[in-house]
C-alpha cells in the first residue's frame, strides 16, 4: 500500500504564531509519525510561510524550536544562521495617508473583496519596516524553491485585493526569499514588497490559512495549523481580549468553510488551533517578541497531552460542522538532543 498523501496548512500569526506552531509541529512529529519535512505539500501564510519555507529545505521541527530558544541541533541547516526574531522591535512611523487608495478603489468595484481584514490594510498607512533581516535568513537556508516538498506561499496583491500563490511552477526563477517577505509585510507595519512590478503584503489580509487552496491536488490528509484561529475561550478576559475574540471568530468561520472544501472532497483534514490557556499567553499583539519564548515553553508543555487526546478520540463524520470544532489546540514538549547555545561550543 503507498503511503498517503500529506498536506501541511501552516497559517498567518506573527512572531508568536510561529512560535506557536513550531510547538505543535513538534506535538505532531512525537505523537503520530508525521515528519512534517517530508510531507507532499507545504502552503505558508505570512508566519507560516517563514516555518513552511524551513521545513521545505529539511530543517526539523525540533531544529526549529532549538533555534527559537537561542540553541543550535548538531548538524541542523540552522548553524550558524543568526536571526532577530524580535524583528527589530516596534516599527517606524509609517508614511502619511491611507495604504493602498488602489485597494479601496477594487473594493468598491468588486464586493467580492469586501472584508475587514482587506479594507483595514488599504486604510493603514503605508509600512516602513524593514523586512531584509526575514530575506537574509531564507536566503540562507532555502536558496532556491525545493522540488520536494513542494513550497506555496501565498500573499495578497496590495492594488488588486487579489489572493496570489507564489511557487517553483510559476516563480522557479524568483528566490523563495521574495515570496516569503511579500507573505510577511503586515500593513502599516512593514514596506510592502514588489515583484515583477505588482506591489504585495501579508497573505493573511485574505484569508488566516488558506485552505481552500488545497483542495483539488488529491491529499489524502491535510493538517491545518492556525495560531490566529479561535477556537477554545479563556475563562476571564480583558477588554482587549473581549474585543479580539469576535475579530477572530469571524476569522475561523472563513477558515471553516476553506476546510469544508476538502472534506467534501473526502480529505481528511486536522485543525490545530490554540487552546484557551495558550490565547492567554499569546495575548492580543502576535508581535510581542518578549512574549515568544513563554508561548513556545507553553506550547511545549501542553501539546502532548492535547495531540494524545485527539489521536484516542473518535473523528466526527468528515462532512459535519461539528467536525471543525471537535479539533482544539495542541502543542508539545520533547528533549532536545545533541544541543549547544548559538555562539557558544
Amino acid at each position: 500500500m503507498s503511503r498517503p498523501r500529506r498536506g501541511l496548512v501552516l497559517g498567518a500569526g506573527g512572531v508568536l504564531g510561529a512560535a506557536w506552531m513550531i510547538g505543535a509541529l513538534c506535538a505532531l512529529e512525537e505523537e503520530t509519525g508525521l515528519v512534517a519535512t517530508k510531507a507532499d505539500l507545504l502552503l505558508g501564510t505570512s508566519a507560516g510561510s517563514v516555518v513552511a519555507a524551513l521545513l521545505a529545505a529539511g530543517v526539523s521541527p525540533e531544529e526549529q524550536r532549538a533555534h527559537q530558544r537561542g540553541e543550535v541541533l548538531d548538524g541542523s541547516p540552522l548553524a550558524g544562521v543568526e536571526f532577530d526574531y524580535a524583528l527589530g522591535g516596534r516599527p517606524p512611523t509609517p508614511w502619511p495617508g491611507v495604504g493602498s487608495a488602489r485597494l479601496l478603489a477594487a473594493i468598491v468595484r468588486d464586493r467580492r473583496l469586501l472584508s475587514a481584514p482587506v479594507v483595514l490594510a488599504g486604510l493603514l498607512p503605508r509600512g516602513r519596516g524593514s523586512i531584509n533581516a526575514l530575506a537574509e535568513l531564507v536566503d540562507q537556508v532555502v536558496p532556491s524553491w525545493p522540488k520536494r516538498p513542494e513550497l506555496q506561499v501565498v500573499a495578497m496583491d496590495y492594488d488588486a485585493g487579489r489572493r496570489v500563490v507564489f511557487g517553483a511552477a510559476s516563480n522557479g526563477a524568483m528566490p523563495p526569499s521574495k515570496a516569503v517577505t511579500a507573505s510577511c509585510a503586515i500593513p502599516g507595519w512593514f514596506a510592502p514588497v514588489e515583484i515583477d512590478g505588482r506591489v504585495y503584503v501579508d497573505g493573511g489580509t485574505t484569508s488566516i490559512a488558506s485552505a481552500d487552496l488545497l483542495a483539488g491536488r488529491k491529499l489524502d490528509e491535510v493538517y491545518v495549523l492556525a495560531p490566529l484561529a479561535w477556537l477554545a475561550s479563556p475563562e476571564s478576559m480583558g477588554p482587549s481580549m473581549w474585543m479580539l475574540q469576535h475579530w477572530r471568530r469571524a476569522l475561523t468561520r472563513q477558515l471553516s468553510h476553506e476546510v469544508e472544501q476538502l472534506r467534501a472532497e473526502g480529505t481528511r483534514v486536522t485543525i490545530l488551533a490554540p487552546s484557551a490557556e495558550d490565547l492567554v499567553i499569546l495575548g492580543p499583539n502576535p508581535m510581542d517578541e518578549h512574549r515568544r519564548l513563554e508561548v513556545l515553553e507553553t506550547s511545549l508543555r501542553t501539546s502532548r497531552a492535547a495531540v494524545r487526546s485527539l489521536r484516542h478520540r473518535r473523528t466526527p463524520h468528515a462532512g459535519s460542522a461539528r467536525a471543525v470544532r471537535h479539533h482544539r489546540a495542541m502543542h508539545h514538549a520533547t528533549g532536545v538532543s545533541k544541543v549547544r547555545r548559538r555562539g557558544g561550543s
